[in-house]
């Protein structure tokens, strides 16, 4: 309070406003800090994650923190390399199990054919702190932690919003854009009435976060990175590995037992167990009908919730941030098209749709089984009832919940800023060869454009994210340097110039890298997906740089 009593209140101004300092909302400032966009970050918490979430970041994802800089610290945040990263199917921790999905660690599985960053494991309290710092605390950096969004006042050309922070003080921030990355109750959300309707029912659930000590060391070969404890009194949700040293998470359904008896349950061995926190969450599976009203949009939780079953989650959010960040510069840049901002509904909202759908169907996978009542019984009848449920499993595609990049990687966007070519659509299989999956070695326009190394530790992904880019292949050019219809590159980059569309041409002659690109000439956006191809420069050059930067054509 002021000397009169009276609230202090301040006036700010700035680019974007991002409401929600989660990691979708940090991942979004990331992006914004890469290509120069003053913004404002705003977290109602105080940066610290008591009771983490989110455990393992998918390679789409890595791929995107690569690009921003924060791979590396990411893999580096703590997770032992020679933690196993097995999925154990058990009726206790410690107890007879069921079935086992081998997947080695992370210091000695195999890396990827299709990506130059593999999933990393990184729970919520390792990864918020990290990227939080990476941007930087009020006053040194962007971010504002203990402060709240308490209203937003929208007009045709900025948002207001009221900020209040721990002392009381009120401020506020007129943003050109805002974006509520604010979380599964999102208040940005509701405060622009948007609804995200129900399309399964919700479940009530228990997280209850542990201490124990030794307990890995008692397990030794028999350790995993996820045991789903799977017993016929209610206990079918997993419990993880969080820290890969002494932390542990079980989900468990909702209920009054005390959490240190329902570990307790959940586990065979005389182990010490520290109860650090117990909460109940509710399992929503929902997707926003809008993603975007007017000056303000949705990102993450706040625009999508789906099952944690398969880890889609934060893939997508990180996915929203990729999409968006580029677009909200390119407009305020001045050289967007009209409609380059609504392309970011209309690409990501499948996605979330597609994920959640699949997400439900690990979810079911694990809740539908029936389940024998002597199934932790040392007799014969139980026995044969693990041994059944064993086989259950391992003809469920088990695998999939874990280890499905067609997932991460194998969607195409349909906007009206992708060149239009009706040739086919991504294979949805998993149709591999040698070389990596298929969608690992097609340039249809809307795909994400295919890695393939370049050099040592140098992916063709590390040549995309700040401007757009024209790869070339070959002699770069067809038929003596002029396409079929007599014109060459210079043609599309004169186009991107007089739109003020930034560009790079780069030259490749590697020929490995050719035949994953599929033509002579891909044009791929600032956020690695491709805008369009072609066996010749383009006859139209203009028509393609209004198209990829949402102004029609």
């Amino acid at each position: 309070m002021s000397d009169s009593g009276r609230t202090r209140q301040r006036a700010e101004e700035t680019e974007v406003l991002i409401v929600g300092g989660g990691p979708v909302g940090l991942a979004l400032a990331l992006d914004l800090t890469h290509r120069g966009v003053d913004f404002v970050l705003v977290e109602a918490g105080e940066g610290r994650v008591a009771h983490p979430k989110v455990s393992t970041v998918g390679p789409r994802a890595m791929e995107a923190f690569r690009r921003w800089g924060v791979a590396d610290a990411i893999r580096g945040a703590g997770w032992p390399a020679d933690h196993t990263l097995d999925v154990a199917w058990v009726t206790a921790v410690g107890g007879y199990e069921l079935h086992r999905l081998r997947l080695g660690t992370a210091g000695d599985r195999p890396p990827p054919p299709y990506t130059p960053e593999p999933e990393a494991i990184c729970p919520q309290h390792w990864l918020a702190p990290l990227l939080t710092e990476r941007l930087g605390v009020r006053p040194a950096g962007p971010v504002r932690l203990g402060t709240r969004l308490v209203e937003l006042a929208r007009k045709p050309d900025q948002v207001g919003a009221a900020l209040v922070d721990g002392e009381g003080v009120r401020t506020t921030v007129h943003a050109r854009y805002v974006v509520g990355c604010d979380g599964a109750s999102s208040p940005v959300r509701k405060a622009c009435g948007i609804d995200a309707p129900e399309r399964h029912r919700t479940r009530t659930l228990r997280n209850i976060l542990f201490r124990c000590p030794g307990l890995g060391t008692l397990l030794g070969p028999r350790a995993a990175l996820v045991h789903f404890v799977t017993e016929p009194g209610g206990l079918r949700y997993p419990l993880r590995a969080m820290d890969g040293r002494e932390l542990y998470r079980l989900t468990c359904p909702a209920g009054p037992a005390d959490a240190e008896r329902v570990v307790r349950r959940a586990m065979t061995l005389d182990v010490p167990v520290e109860v650090l926190s117990d909460t109940t969450w509710h399992l929503t599976h929902r997707v926003a009908s809008r993603y975007r009203d007017g000056r303000v949009f949705l990102a993450g939780d706040a625009a999508h919730t789906l099952s944690p079953s398969g880890g889609l989650g934060l893939a997508t959010g990180v996915g929203d941030a990729a999409d968006l960040g580029w677009k909200l510069a390119a407009d305020l840049a001045g050289w967007a098209g009209s409609g380059l901002l609504d392309t970011y509904e209309s690409e990501r909202r499948p996605v979330a749709v597609n994920s959640l759908e699949e997400s439900h169907r690990n979810l079911r996978r694990t809740v539908d089984r029936r389940l024998s009542v002597a199934l932790r019984d040392g007799t014969e009848e139980g026995e044969r009832a693990r041994a059944a449920l064993g086989r259950e499993i391992a003809d469920s595609d088990p695998l999939r919940e874990f280890d499905a990049p067609d997932l991460h990687f194998a969607y195409r966007y349909a906007s009206p800023a992708i060149s239009d070519e009706k040739d086919g659509a991504v294979p949805a299989g998993d149709p591999t060869g040698s070389d990596g999956p298929v969608w690992n070695r097609t340039t249809l326009p809307g795909v994400r454009a295919p890695h393939a190394w370049l050099g040592p530790g140098r992916s063709t992904l590390d040549l995309f994210g700040g401007e757009f880019v024209l790869l070339c292949f070959g002699d770069g050019s067809v038929g003596g340097g002029r396409g079929s219809g007599g014109g060459t590159v210079d043609g599309l980059v004169r186009a991107f110039a007089d739109r003020r569309v930034p560009l790079r041409v780069r030259h490749c002659r590697d020929a490995e890298v050719a035949r994953r690109y599929e033509r002579p000439f891909v044009l791929v956006r600032p956020d690695g997906h491709v805008a369009w191809r072609g066996a010749a420069p383009p006859a139209d050059p203009l028509r393609i740089a209004d198209v990829v930067r949402g102004a029609g054509g």
